[in-house]
């Protein structure tokens, strides 16, 4: 996990980006519905700990996601945040709003998919800060 990027916009607040990297790029990705139900829950969920996160969108390739949060965060209150936010994914019963009426493909989700990643992105919780290429 590392910070991607840090802006001061023109109001003066500050809001940091930061990489959460679920699989090593170009030599594995998460399913789809893995990647939509996580989306879903670690919004979800992320946002019970935290008025400060503004989002957590999926990367395009399907490696991981990106969390952007409101204000100067110190390097482990973000480590905090996605330890106990994954700890909830992998404790929950449904997917948040995974259903026709929120979700523009309701049924397109994998609450096993999503909690056997955050089983395993948990499980790597000491090498979170080693950035790899």
């Amino acid at each position: 996990m590392r910070l991607a990027d840090r802006k001061v916009l023109p109001g003066g607040d500050v809001i940091q980006k930061y990489d959460l990297r679920f699989c090593q790029p170009n030599l594995d990705h998460l399913e789809m519905t893995t990647v939509h139900s996580l989306e879903h829950l670690m919004a979800e969920h992320a946002r019970n700990h935290s008025t400060q996160v503004i989002d957590i969108s999926p990367m395009g390739c399907q490696t991981g996601f990106y969390l952007i949060v409101q204000g100067e965060w110190a390097y482990d209150d973000v480590l905090a945040l996605v330890q106990a936010t994954l700890e909830d994914v992998v404790v929950a019963t449904e997917v948040p709003a995974a259903n026709e009426v929120q979700c523009g493909w309701g049924a397109h989700h994998s609450l096993e998919g999503a909690q056997a990643a955050a089983r395993t992105f948990l499980a790597a919780r000491e090498q979170w800060s080693e950035v790899t290429g």
